[in-house]
């Protein structure tokens, strides 16, 4: 690699970077650790890294002790790994410094596991970005010895949402008049989702497009080198189409099969993972069953609203338990399950609540199907929250002597805070 084309990159981040204009996300690292930070394609990883070199400054550091690479840049095309040492070789003719390395969607290149190991042995500080879970993934852990802290970042939420729009929040703003532009933001929120970039665009749903089918589509069958990719469109819509019911490998193969398309449950299973790995889809499983159903039935949901918004054409109550999903998943991690046990209950937290998503309450079939799933889950595995997650709709329902609380959204999200 010519290193007069890395210096030229080099000391063009140094100049933008201390200019740009950042919003802090709601995550706290510590400064002097080694980190892997990962999650979807645009959710915010390369502006969180611009975050902690402009915290870097901020405290007295050199902007010249900053070495920041974004291995996207098509002036570093054929870059393979023995580039990684040409590029720390042209900042030490740059400068006396040891630098601290900021290295962006570095896992495209192969073998850079050993070079980050290496270098942080060596005793630099490095922070590495990349946009697949493999990064998280237990032969990573051993492969890198511990060297590294990991840290997903996630499409913004609500809260950071309000934020980048400028609103803030506190305990009060229930009460406040200020409410009825979080409400209104909401909305917004609940159809669009929460990509940083999307406020800058008037045509919300053409970027949802583009960014779904030129930066996950693409980068999926690139990337794993998908041979039918009508199946894997197809396999996208149909996990959109099934988000609040319960889908097997195998049904989900004989949808495909249907249309003519030739698959076999292997390869489905195959392609679910790839979804898996990019953060476009997260599985949660039937707390109830064995473990072998366990893997054998889940529920996918999308890791976007608006992503998922792209593939139906009434989302509101599919929107609703996905939003309702990701801030527990954001909370709880793995620990959320949902509940077919005679009854269904959408989340389950173990030891901590049972919550249902529903759009609306006001048709008495609903209500009734809602809070007795509630009851009747309340009495085999207690906990010490009931809760229906609604729009707009607000009031305590008390049955049998149990309360559940029922509350809308935008409220029970800035309460999760």
């Amino acid at each position: 690699m010519d290193k007069s084309i890395l210096k030229k990159i080099i000391l063009e981040n140094q100049q933008r970077i201390p200019g740009l204009k950042i919003i802090k996300r709601a995550y706290n690292i510590e400064l002097q650790a080694n980190y892997i930070i990962t999650g979807q394609r645009r959710a915010g990883k390369t502006y969180f890294i611009f975050h902690l070199i402009q915290e870097m400054l901020h405290q007295g550091s050199s902007i010249e002790t900053v070495l920041y690479i974004n291995f996207e840049d098509e002036r570093l095309i054929g870059l393979d790994v023995s580039g990684l040492d040409t590029i720390l070789e042209s900042y030490q003719e740059l400068f006396s410094h040891r630098p601290v390395l900021f290295f962006d969607e570095l896992q495209n290149i192969v073998g850079w596991q050993k070079f980050a190991r290496r270098i942080a042995d060596a005793g630099y500080k490095i922070c590495i970005t990349g946009s697949n879970s493999e990064m998280l993934s237990s032969e990573m852990a051993s492969t890198l010895g511990g060297r590294f802290m990991v840290m997903e970042i996630e499409t913004l939420s609500f809260t950071e949402f309000l934020l980048f729009q400028g609103v803030t929040t506190d305990d009060t703003i229930e009460f406040s008049p200020a409410r009825f532009e979080v409400i209104r933001l909401f909305g917004q929120y609940f159809s669009e989702g929460g990509f940083p970039e999307l406020s800058k665009f008037s045509d919300k749903k053409e970027y949802l497009s583009n960014l779904f089918q030129k930066v996950f589509l693409g980068d999926i069958i690139s990337r794993y080198q998908v041979r039918n990719s009508f199946a894997l469109r197809l396999l996208i819509k149909k996990l959109a189409e099934s988000t609040m019911d319960e889908v097997s490998f195998n049904r989900i193969r004989n949808i495909i099969q249907s249309t003519g398309s030739k698959i076999g449950t292997a390869t489905v299973i195959e392609y679910v993972k790839y979804l898996e790995d990019s953060f476009l889809i997260s599985p949660v499983s039937n707390f109830n069953a064995k473990i072998s159903s366990r893997e054998a039935k889940k529920k996918y949901y999308f890791r976007d609203n608006g992503l998922l918004s792209l593939f139906l054409v009434d989302p509101e109550s599919f929107q609703l338990e996905t939003l309702v999903y990701n801030c527990l998943r954001n909370i709880y991690g793995t620990n959320v399950y949902y509940l077919r046990n005679g009854y269904e209950v959408d989340f389950y937290i173990p030891g901590e609540a049972l919550i249902q998503a529903a759009f609306k309450l006001e048709e008495p079939q609903t209500r009734k199907r809602e809070t007795s799933a509630l009851i009747n889950a309340y009495n085999k595995l207690p906990v010490k929250s009931l809760i229906i997650v609604t729009y707009q709709t607000e009031e305590v329902i008390v049955e049998n002597g149990i309360e559940i609380q029922v509350i809308p959204a935008w409220k029970w999200l800035l309460r999760m805070i």
